[in-house]
């Protein structure tokens, strides 16, 4: 008795039963705090904060796509951008914990302490240095996740290209994870480093009231620490977030990860969320005076 050779389209991309109704509960919850981040965004004037805008909004779009990628499963297009999307948010993200981390030393430190003693990289360049590796290990996973999600089972050479995707992605989160590594020592380091500058802030900006200092004009929280300990816990989330995806990628795509579904929601959807979330209600516009693009020469 002879079997027919399955059309190549009608091959699922999954290899598990992908659930609509999780899809759905991630894709609202991410929609929410998206739409609470861009509010807030424009409520601070934070336009540096734009990045965690598009970040939300990759997070949204791509557990959208995943529930639409999960009622057409053999569809490659939907699945590729849904993949691709849910994978680079996080990326986006810890630049922003770089960003944030930056106008914190900023703030905090004056200008002639910000030695490279206490901050192991001068705060200037924090930005640049971090964000460019943070770029370069996106491509890295843009271009590996995309090699991944785009093999079919069936394809010609689909193993050699899923090996080759899988170290191009095992690259990309390796050079993150070492650059985010390093990152999250000196942010942890500075809750401890920073006590010494109390005194100064007060100095330094006028005092409104208890709670509040006077920036160029504008009243901003005197609890900074609070969004120190965020851009902490984001961190670690982030940190837990990118060790399962190299261990997904070391796996293949036969090994354990990708053959059941709950491991993507807890250790990818459920550890991000809270890095999107957090920062809304301690955004850094109510701590940090200067989150344009450039830092006046004033705050250098």
């Amino acid at each position: 008795m002879t079997h027919p050779i399955p059309n190549i389209h009608d091959v699922s991309y999954y290899r598990y039963n992908p659930s609509l109704a999780v899809a759905i509960v991630a894709a609202v919850l991410y929609g929410i705090a998206f739409i609470l981040t861009l509010v807030q965004w424009v409520r601070y004037r934070s336009w540096v904060w734009v990045v965690m805008v598009i970040a939300s909004a990759m997070e949204a779009v791509g557990y959208i796509s995943r529930c639409i990628s999960v009622e057409n499963v053999t569809q490659r297009q939907v699945y590729v951008v849904q993949f691709a999307l849910i994978v680079l948010a996080p990326v986006l993200i810890a630049a922003c914990c770089y960003v944030v981390f930056s106008r914190i030393l900023f703030l905090v430190v004056p200008s002639e302490a910000r030695t490279l003693r206490l901050c192991w990289v001068p705060p200037r360049f924090i930005t640049p240095i971090f964000v460019g590796f943070d770029i370069f290990a996106l491509l890295l996973q843009l271009g590996g996740a995309v090699m991944i999600a785009s093999v079919k089972p069936t394809d010609t050479h689909a193993a050699s290209t899923l090996n080759t995707g899988k170290h191009v992605a095992q690259a990309g989160v390796i050079i993150q994870l070492a650059a985010f590594g390093l990152f999250s020592v000196a942010a942890v380091r500075f809750n401890f480093t920073s006590k010494r500058f109390d005194k100064s802030l007060g100095d330094r900006y006028e005092s409104v009231g208890e709670k509040e200092y006077r920036i160029d004009g504008r009243t901003r929280n005197k609890h900074w620490p609070a969004l120190l300990r965020v851009v902490n816990f984001t961190s670690f989330l982030i940190l837990i977030r990118s060790i399962y995806r190299l261990v997904e990628f070391t796996m293949g795509v036969t090994g354990y990860i990708n053959l059941h579904e709950w491991t993507q929601y807890v250790f990818d959807a459920l550890a991000i969320y809270p890095c999107v979330v957090l920062f809304i209600y301690w955004h850094p516009g109510k701590y940090l005076p200067y989150l344009g693009f450039r830092l006046p020469k004033s705050a250098r």
